[in-house]
């Protein structure tokens, strides 16, 4: 009987997402410090960019003339190194150049590691979980709550 009902509850679960395309199966918790708007500051580049990490698990980006749309997922708790593991696939992009000049394509693939600053206001991006190869600070817009 247990295993009826927990197969009657995944398959409930699995109508539900089907039902709700705009969902992605990844979805972060609704608490989740990653979820909001952050803005790259690039001094050296003369430009910005603008990440907003939605609820349900993909993120709209704004760099210089390229917007692009992705799917991710994200760690719900940080690892032992304090960093939170965050999975993005790119699933939408307009073709045109961001803030370094490259054009990224549907498709693309990226793990990467998230770090917070204790006040939750900004966080880098780091290539594993080390300092050793970070971008950031990455600020929350205002109004975004922390």
């Amino acid at each position: 009987m247990r295993t009826l009902t927990g197969l009657s509850a995944r398959l409930s679960l699995a109508a539900t997402l089907a039902a709700c395309p705009h969902v992605h199966a990844g979805a972060p918790s609704a608490s989740h410090p990653l979820l909001g708007i952050w803005v790259l500051t690039i001094p050296q580049l003369g430009c910005s960019e603008t990440y907003h990490f939605r609820g349900d698990g993909t993120t709209l980006v704004r760099s210089a003339d390229e917007v692009s749309e992705s799917e991710f997922t994200v760690a719900e708790q940080p690892s032992a190194k304090g960093f939170y593991k965050l999975e993005d696939k790119v699933v939408k992009d307009n073709g045109k150049q961001d803030c370094s000049g490259e054009i990224m394509k549907p498709g693309t693939r990226a793990t990467n590691y998230v770090r917070f600053h204790p006040s939750g206001a900004r966080f880098v991006m780091c290539q594993d979980e080390s300092m050793d190869a970070c971008i950031g600070p990455f600020e929350r817009a205002p109004g975004q709550g922390i």
